[in-house]
């Protein structure tokens, strides 16, 4: 056993999971997801072969947590740059953050790519895009609902989650158009274009809430 390996199996089961994880998400950003073979993951992590079935049990459950965390980080990130005082500003920081570095940038597209192209041919990994999706869209629904509460314009659940699902669609389309293309838009123009669209479909400005 290589020095690696004899300190990966020192660590905590978490941060041995991590790693696995990391190993899987590396190797799909350069090679693609049938590039990650469970041999191949193995030795990236620099481990055995025995380590990704004792801790997911199958390289394709490996590959859905790999996909879980990679969506959830993103969301977190968005959500963590939230933390306004103002619940319209709230709003606009979620949309700023989901269009701007780190959470925008090409890897981070073209991961996702991969593995949504694979979860269409994998219940495990598609039921994985649904939780991830909801992640998302739950968090960017209870910003809607607070930004409206908050100037007193009436709502009911079934209008915000419209609203949320609309404006989930505009962000998803600007994040991956600017993933793939970051030199075919000015500095700062994605995020202008979603703050005015967004702010167009909950009804409410969003362009001005720099100093709330």
């Amino acid at each position: 056993m290589s020095a690696d390996q004899r300190k990966f199996t020192r660590e905590l089961p978490a941060q041995r999971r991590e790693q696995l994880i990391l190993a899987v998400l590396s190797l799909i950003a350069r090679k693609g997801v049938r590039a990650a073979t469970v041999r191949d993951i193995a030795q990236e992590a620099g481990v055995t072969q025995g380590l990704i079935r004792h801790y997911f049990g199958s390289k394709e459950s490996l590959v859905a947590a790999a996909y879980d965390y990679h969506m959830s980080r993103m969301t977190d990130a968005v959500w963590q740059a939230s933390d306004k005082p103002e619940p319209r500003a709230r709003l606009a920081a979620f949309v700023i953050s989901s269009l701007s570095p780190p959470v925008l940038n090409r890897d981070w597209v073209s991961l996702w790519a991969a593995l949504l192209g694979r979860a269409m041919q994998d219940p495990q990994l598609l039921k994985t895009h649904e939780c991830t999706y909801c992640y998302f869209r739950d968090r960017l629904e209870s910003l809607i609902a607070d930004a409206l509460r908050h100037v007193g314009r009436p709502h009911t659940k079934a209008e915000t989650r419209r609203l949320a699902i609309a404006c989930n669609a505009v962000i998803d389309g600007l994040w991956i158009e600017g993933g793939a293309l970051p030199d075919a838009f000015a500095q700062g123009e994605l995020t202008a274009i979603g703050l005015r669209s967004v702010g167009a479909l909950v009804g409410l400005p969003l362009e001005d809430t720099e100093d709330l």
